[in-house]
């Protein structure tokens, strides 16, 4: 009988441009002592970052193999990358209908037994080494040269010891910023298991994304409460587990958007133009590059399910429709500027500014419609998904509201917020019914 033999492969790869010039890195490491037993990287031209991950992973089983060819059944590999879409993916916890992934699947799954390899996600912070192969890999290919193992510097940021026994740091849903936040609940959890602290030592931690890493940034002291004040946030309260994270994407332009049309769900349901197929475009390449996103739902309407249906085709995933989401029926008013509004109804207009109760002319919806099916879909989604990550393709005036109810804002905040085409924001809502606003207006994606 075969001894059993165990390594860990760490691997990961990246794109310059998504899709751009593209590199992939890999190390199989000693769970024993956490040395690298192989590395590997190469430069593979243009590609996006989904391809160059699952290069990463075939390099890496493949170099697992090689250094024990007569193991057999009996090498037991332990893979872990950052790239959450390759982990589900090969885990078969997801489908696979990218046309550009089946065949890379199939050729890692192939290359093991499938008993002898088990996935795990871990946050880009614990994988450096193989990061930082696939940027050398990179720089290499940008200069005309191919990656050589013996200039390497990437082991410099191996830490003496990574084995999948090990557990990992206290985690949620990757990419919705639960990281910070269970860090933080554990350490003061600890701190009220061993001593109490003084009331100078309590603090609000404010996180920053999973994807850098997760760690609290900065620290403010919480004032103290009287005895018997009920707590208000997750800063001093029981740990509450990973909260639902909405992450609310604004679909990409249509002919209306740069025109700043009325355009709700009352008017003509316009289709995405070609500035908007290229903005759905590059953010279905954004979640598809955080592997974060576990479940799709979009407005009925077309732009948004245009939208959707670009991230889906990414994630391989499907999308679930849910009619709360659509944009407000503007009435009248639908297809018209502000300014055309204001010239034809301009009584009715200064209504509707002052109060949410007021609809547009015509019999549209007023903003205290939406905002009544907006949170009946928030308390219908949050329980759906507990613990986790959803992505929401929807509108201006839902996103808004979702924004506004979470911060417990006035009616009239719906004007004070700025919501670009295909832009990200993202609601965490806690079990004890809290929620946190993590992101507003991001378009970095478009950049």
């Amino acid at each position: 009988m075969s001894v059993a033999r165990q390594v860990v492969v760490e691997a990961d790869g990246g794109s310059r441009g998504n899709p751009g010039p593209a590199g992939y890195g890999a190390v199989v490491i000693d769970p024993a002592t956490g040395e690298p037993l192989a590395e590997a990287a190469e430069y593979i031209g243009v590609a996006t970052n989904n391809v160059a991950e699952y290069r990463g992973l075939i390099a890496g089983l493949t170099a697992a193999k090689a250094l024990f060819p007569d193991a057999g059944e009996a090498l037991r590999v332990h893979v872990r990358m950052d790239s959450k879409l390759v982990v589900e993916q090969m885990s078969g916890r997801w489908k696979i209908k990218h046309p550009d992934m089946k065949p890379l699947a199939a050729r890692a799954a192939a290359i093991l037994p499938p008993s002898s390899v088990t996935y795990e996600w871990i946050p880009r912070a614990q994988n450096k080494h193989a990061d930082r192969l696939a940027n050398e890999a990179m720089d290499a290919g940008r200069d005309g040269r191919q990656w050589e193992a013996s200039a390497s510097t990437a082991a410099l940021d191996a830490p003496s010891a990574r084995t999948p026994g090990t557990p990992s740091p206290v985690q949620g849903p990757p990419g919705d910023q639960a990281a910070g936040a269970a860090k933080a609940r554990a350490a003061l959890a600890a701190a009220r298991g061993t001593a109490a602290p003084a009331a100078d030592a309590l603090f609000s931690l404010a996180e920053e994304p999973v994807e850098s890493g997760g760690e609290p940034t900065d620290a403010h002291p919480a004032p103290q409460q009287p005895a018997g004040t009920p707590q208000a946030g997750w800063g001093a309260a029981p740990d509450l587990g990973a909260p639902a994270t909405l992450v609310l994407l604004r679909h990409g332009e249509t002919a209306l958007t740069p025109e700043k049309r009325f355009s709700g769900s009352g008017g003509t349901d316009p289709e995405l133009s070609a500035v908007g197929c290229g903005q759905a475009e590059r953010a279905a390449g954004h979640f598809a590059a955080l592997g974060t996103v576990q479940e799709i739902v979009s407005s009925p309407l077309r732009r948004c399910r245009e939208t959707a249906a670009a991230v889906a085709a990414r994630l391989g995933m499907d999308v679930r429709v849910d009619e709360s989401l659509r944009e407000t029926d503007f009435g009248a008013w639908e297809g018209l500027t502000f300014g055309e509004v204001r010239e034809r109804y301009g009584d009715d207009l200064t209504a509707w500014l002052a109060s949410p109760d007021t609809a547009p002319t015509g019999g549209g919806e007023s903003f205290a419609q939406v905002a009544e099916r907006v949170a009946a879909a928030r308390d219908r989604l949050v329980a759906r998904y507990a613990g986790r990550t959803v992505l929401l393709v929807t509108h201006v005036t839902p996103i808004k509201t979702f924004v506004r109810l979470a911060l417990g804002a006035p009616p009239e905040a719906l004007f004070r917020m700025e919501l670009s085409a295909a832009s990200i924001s993202t609601v965490a809502y806690y079990a004890d019914g809290n929620a946190s606003v993590r992101l507003l207006n991001d378009t970095s994606h478009l950049r």
